[in-house]
Formats: C-alpha cells, sequence, structure tokens
C-alpha cells in the first residue's frame, strides 16, 4: 500500500532515480487522476508509474502521452485480444462501447517525467460521471497486476525508443489507427470552462486533436477533457 505510486516517484526522480525505474503497489490510498480526480485503488488492478528522463533531441514532453497511451493499449491488446479497445485523446483507453479500462496520468519535475497507469482488471468504481468498466467484468480472466505490469514495461520501452529514434509521425499514426474512428463525435471540455461539439478528424502534427466543428471549421485542441458522444 502506499499513497501514489506517482508522488512516490516523483519524489525519488527529485533525488535523481533513473530512467526505466518501475514501481508498482497492489493498492493506494491517494490515488489521482487528470484535473485532480480520486482514482479508486484497490487490490486487483495496476497501480504502476515509471520515469522518463528528457534529452536535449527528444520530441516534445507532451507527446510521451502518445507512448503511454500505446503502450497500455498494446498490454491490454495482449492480455485480452478477444475484445475490442480504442485509445481517446490524449491517452485514455476505452471498450468498444466507450467505458473507461485505463487511466494515465503524466507528471513533469525538472528533466523527468512521470508516467502513471491504472489499468482495470479485476475491478472498476461505480461512481463516477463516465462509463467505466474492468477486463473481469467483460469476461476476460486477466494475469495477476504484477505479470501485466511488466508486459507493459516492455511495451513502453518499445514505444519509448521508438518515439525518441524515429520521427514523431509513426508514434502518432500508430495512436491515430488504435484510436476511435474518424468522424466519431466528441465533446470537448476545455480548461477556460468552454464546450466544444465536434468530429474527430485525426492529429496535428504536434499531437493536437483535430476537430471539426458544425460549420467546417477545423479546431486544434492542445488541452481539453474529451468525451465520446
Amino acid at each position: 500500500m502506499t499513497g501514489s505510486t506517482n508522488a512516490d516517484l516523483l519524489i525519488r526522480a527529485a533525488q535523481s532515480a533513473p530512467e526505466g525505474l518501475w514501481l508498482r503497489a497492489d493498492a493506494q490510498d491517494s490515488g489521482r487522476g487528470r484535473l485532480g480526480r480520486r482514482w479508486m485503488s484497490e487490490p486487483g488492478n495496476v497501480f504502476a508509474s515509471t520515469i522518463v528522463r528528457l534529452r536535449p533531441t527528444d520530441p516534445a514532453s507532451s507527446t510521451l502521452a502518445f507512448v503511454a497511451g500505446l503502450a497500455a493499449h498494446e498490454t491490454l491488446r495482449q492480455i485480452a485480444p478477444e475484445f475490442a479497445i480504442q485509445l481517446k485523446w490524449p491517452n485514455d483507453i476505452l471498450t468498444a462501447n466507450g467505458a473507461k479500462l485505463c487511466g494515465i496520468l503524466l507528471e513533469r519535475i525538472g528533466d523527468a517525467v512521470i508516467a502513471g497507469f491504472g489499468i482495470n482488471l479485476a475491478h472498476h468504481p461505480d461512481t463516477l460521471d463516465r462509463p467505466v468498466s474492468d477486463l473481469r467484468s467483460l469476461g476476460a480472466n486477466p494475469p495477476e497486476a504484477q505479470a501485466v505490469t511488466e508486459m507493459l514495461a516492455d511495451n513502453f520501452a518499445r514505444w519509448l525508443h521508438l518515439w525518441r529514434n524515429t520521427p514523431l509521425d509513426n508514434v502518432l499514426r500508430a495512436w491515430d489507427a488504435a484510436a476511435h474512428r474518424h468522424g466519431s463525435a466528441l465533446s470537448v471540455h476545455q480548461p477556460d470552462g468552454g464546450k466544444l461539439d465536434g468530429l474527430y478528424v485525426g492529429l496535428e502534427p504536434d499531437g493536437a486533436l483535430r476537430l471539426r466543428l458544425a460549420d467546417g471549421q477545423i479546431r486544434a485542441i492542445h488541452a481539453a477533457d474529451v468525451f465520446l458522444i
């Protein structure tokens, strides 16, 4: 048990912990997601975080969201290939009908980015304002959390290598191929409280979401809470 694997690694990163260090907890009592949301962290699911040390030649650190999303998506496909899953911008993983299976939180301190993963293997919260599910509820028999975390670490390392050593477009195209289809209806809740509805039409070269509005205008979204509608 810990408060939060992300919080623990933020401390270790400030103390010069190396890239590639992973921390997994059986449970958390202070887990959190984007925008400060509390993430239910009972035993049976994956609660794990890792450190990335940024280099001068790396792409923009914000695009690590796509690395993390692809790594988690690939892991879930490996352990439950019979179920259709999809990515939602920037790195949520959903069932075919839009229920959330995995949340990812990236936080930065100095040259370190902490990527934290919460993967619903055995249970899910029932008090959120959006559909949520887990692999067991879908009918799968997922491996233990430790085995899933080891698979996740391998997949993350591979996507991180591609992110660093090939054009960013390779990662973005792979993400787009794993996401909901082009033309999906989205509701975008912006940090200033504004809301936009439109259709997903891909990604900008920097990873921003491209949203087609009702008047045909394409809006690039760099920060927002995005919902399938």
